[in-house]
Order: C-alpha cells, then structure tokens, then sequence
C-alpha cells in the first residue's frame, strides 16, 4: 500500500526522503512552461479558454481559417522560447540516471531543446503539419512561409506580438481573421492540420503504450505542472497508483490527481525541480 498523505503541509524535505534512490518518470504539462512566457491553461492566474475541439476543426471552414490566423500569429511568439531552469533540471536528473523519461502533455518541444533525451510527446508537436488526406508531414516553418505569402501584411496589421496573449499550442488570442487565407496540402490539395491533438481527439495508442512502459519501468512517478484535468494525463498516474509506485505530485493549484498522490506540493515547478536536481 502506498503510504498516506501527511496531515501537515509537505515540503520539498519530503519529497527528497520519498524519491532518493528511486529511480523516477516525469510527467509534465504547461505549469513546467510558465517560466518560458508560455501561459498555461488552467493555472490559477490562467484567463479562461475554449481550445478548439477536433470536432471543429475538421467541421467548420470558419474555425479552420481563425484557428490559421490564430495559430500564425501564435507560431511567430512560441518558436522563440526557450527552456528554463525547470526543463534544464530534469535533463541533468536524466544524465545521471535517476530520471527515466519524460511523459509531455506539451507540444512546445521545450524538452528537446533543452537536451533531455527520452522524451514521449504525449499530444504531439508544434512544429509539424499533417495533411489529413495523404497523411504528408511537413514543418510548421515551411507553412509559416507559405502562409506568410498567402496573407502578406497579415502579421503587421496585428502590431507588436509581444503583446499578443498566446496559449501552450501557439494559439494567439486575436479577433480580426474574416480575411485571413490559410493554405491547403501543397500535394493533394487536403486539409492540413497541426500534429497535435486536439480536444475530442485520441491520443494514439501505440504512443499511450509507449508511456505506460515508461511509467513501469520507474520506481515512482512525478508529476510536474499538469492540472491532470484531462484523462490523458490522470491515466498514468492511476496506473502509477495501481502499481503501487508512489506518486509525487507538484503543482501551484488544485488538480484532479491530488487524491491519488503520495506527496502533492504546492509549489513552483522550475525551482523545485532545481533543487531536486541538486539534493537528489
């Protein structure tokens, strides 16, 4: 049986006692981003949103267009961020085989340009472009070309994108997209979509099981900035639980495991990931 959640507030003492000499999984979600100007989706300082549904997307000509417009202005403010101290943290945890892998409900590639190596991008990556007719891949930057052609002055007329509210899929918060023209597959004339999954949209399983493997071959699971409001991050941790592995959970705000956890800290996740990599 795991052991119960203390009845005092936990700190970061009783996270070191749990995890040292364990051998551990991270599963991150937008929380571990914040501190690259990547806003998260349901922290507690967090505006509301209505990411588009897959349902939508496919659907509906007009979200296609504002989510093209959206998603290019978007493309031009998260493709220059960078990875902070907490991205850092977990690759030297990774160097010196304490960390097993990382399990990302992220797409901003933050992982992978920070240098860790084993890195499951659970709900895809931002940076590629599926045709959803001839299944062509192709970069987000070649289309970020093609589109600048096909809408030339579009990104000026939207001013300075620094000011531009973008979200953790590089969907930037604008009004005007009536005009804007988004590109179709250059191959076959298909619709082409992020490589991402959207809301209503299945994880593939060939990845779930990937990341099922990664988390029983662990001793414990540690989950950092991730509400765990959607299922396809709680389901890891029930499996951790299951399994009986030990499950530390650290995240500023409420999330749908925190009954499940071992350890649930409310905390910053970058410091606290620095000082884990420094004291574990």
């Amino acid at each position: 049986m795991l052991p119960e959640t203390p009845a005092t507030t936990p700190t970061t003492d009783d996270v070191l006692h749990l995890l040292r000499g364990k051998r551990l999984t991270a599963l991150t979600g937008a929380g571990i981003s914040t501190d690259s100007g990547i806003p998260d989706y349901r922290g507690p300082d967090s505006p509301p949103r209505n990411p588009m549904t897959y349902q939508q997307f496919v659907g509906d000509e007009a979200f296609r267009r504002h989510y093209w417009a959206r998603n290019h202005v978007g493309w031009q403010r998260v493709h220059r961020t960078h990875p902070n101290g907490g991205h850092k943290a977990l690759v030297r945890l990774e160097e010196r085989g304490i960390l097993e892998g990382i399990i990302t409900q992220n797409v901003d590639l933050l992982h992978e340009d920070a240098g860790s190596r084993n890195v499951i991008d659970l709900h895809g990556r931002y940076d590629r472009v599926i045709c959803l007719s001839c299944a062509r891949v192709v970069s987000r930057e070649h289309l970020a070309d093609r589109l600048t052609e096909l809408n030339p002055h579009f990104l000026e007329s939207i001013g300075d994108l620094e000011d531009v509210e973008t979200a953790p899929d590089a969907d930037a918060v604008i009004e005007s997209t009536a005009h804007f023209v988004p590109a179709a597959c250059e191959f076959c004339g298909g619709m082409l979509k992020p490589e991402i999954v959207y809301f209503g949209e299945n994880v593939p399983r060939e990845r779930v099981e990937r990341a099922y493997a990664m988390v029983d071959a662990a001793d414990a699971l540690l989950v950092a900035g991730s509400s765990l409001t959607v299922m396809s991050g709680l389901r890891f941790v029930k499996h951790a639980v299951k399994t009986d592995k030990p499950v530390v959970i650290v995240n500023r705000g409420a999330t749908r495991g925190d009954p499940l956890a071992t350890i649930k800290l409310e905390a910053g996740v970058s410091e606290t990931l620095e000082e884990l990599a420094d004291r574990l």
